[in-house]
This record gives structure tokens, C-alpha cells and sequence, in this order.
């Protein structure tokens, strides 16, 4: 297998100072915005980046559920082990991974848990299925096997057969307070668009270019 010779160019577009927004998260949702009418797939998922108390880094894919001026938002359950590393060192990253229009996004700040009103409200919002498997699921535990999940999931169910389902105390939303916001535009001969927007201490942010 021949990787070396696997390679293309990014020809989409550019970005330009002059083409940036002045806040970081109004140019983030002209993104997700657009990302969201060329109709990609699953334009909300991110890798979320955390790193354990051993050092060890780790990474997956969770959804965005919500932004604003205060941060990224996501949930999970607490017991995982990405809520493990979270509790060990809040600094985390996100990266929006918008290959087919040659775009990405680089979020970094620190993690910490949205209120338990926040984190009810929007259980209440998920399909009741999502509801039951938040509470079947033993997330980042050694399982047994599939089958024995499933019984969980059922007796949960059934537990709940004929009356609303409470959002569990183990369950719920973390919001991620950026310091830095990166935008990567892919461009000709490997020399890609980036900017950088870091927070300073009187809370402006200072935009850069950065070398591809």
C-alpha cells in the first residue's frame, strides 16, 4: 500500500483578514452555518481532546449541542472517561473536521460542567431512547457483551414504562471557555489559510496569521 503518493490540493477558497469576523464565535457559526447548508455530514461532531491524570492524551467524537460567547457545549456522562480526564485537567481542545470543504476548526479552553438546570433541560429534549440508553449505558466500563447492555436496557425501560424519565445525577454538560479559536482554509501547494484569535487578559481578542 502506497500512502506516500495519496495526496491532493486544496483549491475551494481562501480566507482573508478582511473576510473575518472581529468575535471569534460569530465567525464560527457563519461556519457551522454554512457547513450545515451544503448539507455535510454530521457538521456538529468534534473531536474532543482531553488528557488523563497518567498524561496520557485521548480523543473522540461528541456533538456540539450549543454555543455562545461563553463557551462550547456538549454532554456526556460523568463517569466516562473523558469526564475523568476532564476532572484531572479541565484543559481540553475541539476540532470541527470540515474536510469536504477543506476547512477546520481548533478550539482550546478549559472544561467545566453546565448547571444541573441546563444539563435537565436539554435531557429532556433527547429522544426518550436516548434518554433510557443514558441510563443503561456504563460509558468507558468494561462490558461483558452487547446482550448484557441490552437486558439493562430493557429493565431500565420497563422501570420507566408509565411515567416521565429523570435525567440521571451521573449525567450531563460540560461547556468548554475558549482562550484559543484557530480557522484553517485549505489552500494551493500546501499553503493553507490560518488564523488565530487568543484571548487576552482585558477579554479582546488578538487575531493572527499563522505560517501553514
Amino acid at each position: 500500500m502506497d500512502l506516500q503518493s495519496i495526496r491532493r490540493e486544496y483549491l475551494s477558497g481562501s480566507l482573508t483578514r478582511e473576510h473575518l469576523q472581529s468575535d471569534p464565535v460569530d465567525q464560527f457559526g457563519l461556519w457551522l452555518e454554512q457547513a450545515i447548508k451544503m448539507e455535510l455530514a454530521d457538521p456538529t461532531a468534534m473531536v474532543l481532546a482531553t488528557v488523563g491524570a497518567d498524561g496520557q492524551p485521548g480523543q473522540r467524537v461528541v456533538l456540539l449541542k450549543g454555543f455562545d460567547e461563553h463557551g462550547f457545549v456538549f454532554f456526556t456522562n460523568y463517569d466516562s472517561r473523558k469526564s475523568r480526564d476532564i476532572a484531572a485537567n479541565s484543559h481540553v481542545s475541539l476540532h470541527f473536521p470540515w474536510y469536504p470543504i477543506e476547512r477546520q476548526v481548533l478550539v482550546c479552553g478549559v472544561a467545566e460542567k453546565v448547571s444541573d438546570e441546563e444539563s435537565t433541560a436539554y435531557f429532556q429534549s433527547r429522544p426518550r431512547e436516548s434518554q433510557l440508553g443514558a441510563w443503561a449505558s456504563p460509558q468507558s466500563r468494561p462490558l461483558a457483551s452487547r446482550s448484557v447492555m441490552m437486558q439493562q436496557f430493557d429493565t431500565i425501560k420497563e422501570k420507566f414504562a408509565d411515567q416521565d424519565i429523570p435525567r440521571p445525577e451521573f449525567w450531563g454538560g460540560f461547556r468548554v471557555r475558549p482562550s484559543r479559536i484557530e480557522f484553517w482554509q485549505g489552500g494551493a501547494n500546501r499553503l493553507h489559510d490560518r488564523f488565530q484569535y487568543a484571548r487576552q487578559a482585558d477579554g479582546h481578542w488578538q487575531v493572527d496569521r499563522l505560517a501553514p
